[in-house]
């Protein structure tokens, strides 16, 4: 047996979901005026083909996903009530306001400075517990299921459950740079660590941050019980070359290898 590989990791629910992340799409809309491509066709392409999840992450300066696209993809999951929506960002920024509009399933909040490139880190905690605990009962109210994007850090896990949260995501940039060199196991190991004591406190997990084709079937098969995997970068880099529908059905593809692999 993998000794990276919890006893239990495939015991905590269903297959793992996938969640497409369409920033980088409005990154290459925004840098002409024609609205293409366009956000919510590839919402819809993307859900056609299996994917189970849309996310966005709108940033205060609005280089990718901005306000409009919040709305329009919030009117076009209508047409797939069995699809989620998730919105990340900062909720000390601009993303409660949103949260308050739209009322998506999940908010995931991100501790990003403004004008911040990509996120690189996880919130701070027990130190951020005062600010967080307001923001997620606040959403609680408006029935917004509530992550939060963490460092895989074990010692954390309870105080996320303290400030309300109902999962966390792991920031998982560590575990992709490792990813086959002689260090992955060590940082794997973090990873499982993480989600075992996640899982401990009572909260949900979810992972995501530069998760590609190759790297997430392993990932999956060590760290127990992911519920959802937020990808977007590589996930549409890969649809520049084989299309959003055969590029989605192989990320499914990888998913459904770490729960059977014969598949």
């Amino acid at each position: 047996m993998n000794p990276l590989i919890a006893p239990d990791a495939r015991s905590h629910g269903a297959r793992t979901a996938l969640s497409v992340n369409l920033n980088k799409v409005a990154l290459l809309r925004n840098t002409r005026h024609l609205g293409i491509p366009s956000v919510t066709r590839a919402a819809r392409l993307v859900l056609e083909a299996g994917a189970q999840g849309i996310t966005v992450h709108p940033r205060p300066d609005g280089r990718h996903i901005r306000a409009h696209d919040v709305h329009e993809l919030a009117a076009l999951l209508k047409d797939w009530p069995q699809a989620e929506y998730n919105i990340e960002g900062n909720p000390l920024h601009n993303l409660m306001d949103l949260v308050r509009e739209v009322r998506p399933h999940q908010a995931t909040f991100v501790p990003d400075a403004e004008g911040q490139f990509t996120s690189d880190h996880g919130w701070n905690l027990p130190a951020d517990v005062v600010t967080l605990r307001p923001l997620i009962d606040e959403c609680h109210a408006l029935g917004v299921r509530v992550s939060l994007f963490m460092d895989p850090l074990p010692e954390a896990m309870r105080f996320a459950r303290e400030a309300g949260a109902d999962r966390v995501e792991l920031y998982t940039e560590a575990y992709a740079r490792a990813y086959g060199t002689p260090d992955q196991d060590a940082v794997l190991a973090r990873y499982v660590a993480a989600g075992q004591a996640a899982l401990a406190a009572g909260l949900g997990l979810n992972a995501g941050h530069d998760l590609n084709r190759d790297n997430l079937t392993t990932l999956l098969r060590a760290v127990p019980g992911v519920l959802e995997v937020s990808i977007g970068h590589a996930l549409i880099a890969d649809a520049l070359e084989l299309g959003y529908a055969e590029t989605v059905r192989d990320y499914q593809r990888c998913i459904q290898r770490a729960f059977d692999p014969r598949a």
